[in-house]
C-alpha cells in the first residue's frame, strides 16, 4: 500500500444555499480539497492521511468525523484544547468567488510546532503534499521546522509535491511571501503553480518563465496551470512542453479548481498514466468541480 500525507488547514466552509437567510456548512481548505479528491480517485492500495491541528470543541469534532467518514486518515491530526478551526464564507459573482475569513484562533497555525508529530506522520509515507497557504499560516520557526522535515523526507526517497497557491493577504508583505516560496520549492520534487498568480506576484510573462524559475530554485518537475489555456510542463530533463485541456461545459463556482486539478493529475500519474494523460485527467476533474457549488463535489468523482 502507498501512502500520501497532505499537510495544511481544513476550515469550516459557509456558502449560500439559494434560500434567503440560509447557509450550508461544510469543510474545505486547499490541501484538504486535494486530499479529498485523491481519496476518491485512488484505489484502496493507496492511503491518504491529513496532517493538521484542530481544537477539542464540537466544531472540531465534527470536522474530524467528516475526515474519517471520507476515508481520510486522521492519526496525525493534533488536538489543541485552547484553539478551534477557522471558518470562511464564500461570495459568488458570475462564477468567481471571494472569501471572508475568521481564522485568528485557528489551531492549524500550530500544525508544525511539534517536530515529533511531523516525523511520525512522514515516516514510511511515499508522498507529502503541501501548499503556500500551509506555509503562510505558520510562524517563521514552524515554517523552518516543516521545511526541514520535508527536506529529510525527500532525502529518504519521499516525493514532495508543492502548490505555491500564492495568497499575499496571509503574508506580511509580498517580498516575504516570495522568499518563503523559494525555500519551499527548493525541497519539492514537483511544483504545481497557477500562472495567473505567478504572473501577478513574480512578474512572469509566460508559463515557461514560471517553469524555469521553479527549476532554478530546485524543483525537479513543474506543471503550470493556466485556467482554460494550455497547461505547460517539464519532465525531469527540463524539456518544456504544452498540453491542451478539454473544454469546460459551464462554470458555476471556481472554488477548488486548482486543488482538484492537482488531485486528478497526481492520481493519474500514481496509477501509471503519462504526464499528458494525467494533465487531461486533472482538467476533467476540475471541470466537473467548477460546474457545481462548493469546494467538495461528491458527484465529480466516485469514491474508490
Amino acid at each position: 500500500m502507498g501512502r500520501i500525507v497532505s499537510i495544511g488547514e481544513c476550515m469550516g466552509e459557509l456558502s449560500e444555499t439559494g434560500t434567503p437567510g440560509a447557509l450550508s456548512m461544510g469543510f474545505a481548505g486547499d490541501t484538504l480539497n486535494t486530499a479529498y479528491y485523491l481519496r476518491r480517485s485512488l484505489g484502496t492500495d493507496w492511503q491518504v492521511d491529513y496532517l493538521t491541528a484542530i481544537g477539542t470543541d464540537g466544531l472540531s469534532d465534527r470536522m474530524l468525523d467528516f475526515l474519517a467518514a471520507e476515508g481520510i486518515g486522521t492519526d496525525h491530526v493534533r488536538c489543541l484544547s485552547d484553539k478551534t478551526i477557522g471558518l470562511y464564507y464564500i461570495t459568488l459573482k458570475d462564477g468567481e468567488r471571494s472569501f471572508t475569513y475568521w481564522r485568528n484562533d485557528s489551531a492549524a497555525k500550530r500544525l508544525a510546532s511539534d517536530p515529533s508529530l511531523l516525523a511520525r506522520a512522514l515516516d514510511g509515507a511515499d508522498m507529502a503534499y503541501w501548499s503556500g497557504i500551509t506555509l503562510a499560516i505558520l510562524s517563521n520557526q514552524d515554517r523552518l521546522a516543516l521545511i526541514e522535515a520535508l527536506s529529510q523526507f525527500a532525502g529518504r526517497g519521499g516525493t514532495v509535491v508543492f502548490d505555491p497557491n500564492l495568497r499575499p493577504r496571509l503574508w506580511d508583505n509580498p517580498e516575504t511571501m516570495r522568499g518563503w516560496i523559494h525555500r519551499a520549492a527548493a525541497v519539492s520534487d514537483l511544483c504545481l503553480p497557477s500562472f495567473e498568480d505567478e504572473a501577478t506576484w513574480f512578474g512572469d510573462t509566460d508559463p515557461s518563465e514560471t517553469i524555469k524559475r521553479y527549476l532554478a530554485e530546485g524543483s525537479q518537475r513543474v506543471v503550470v496551470k493556466n485556467g482554460a489555456a494550455d497547461v505547460s510542463f517539464t519532465d525531469g530533463a527540463g524539456q518544456i512542453s504544452t498540453c491542451a485541456i478539454p473544454p469546460v461545459e459551464r462554470v458555476v463556482d471556481t472554488t477548488a479548481a486548482g486543488d482538484s486539478f492537482n488531485a486528478g493529475f497526481l492520481a493519474a500519474e500514481l496509477s501509471g498514466e503519462s504526464v499528458r494523460e494525467a494533465i487531461a485527467a486533472g482538467a476533467r476533474l476540475a471541470g466537473k468541480v467548477i460546474g457545481a457549488k462548493g469546494a467538495l463535489v461528491p458527484e465529480a468523482t466516485s469514491r474508490a
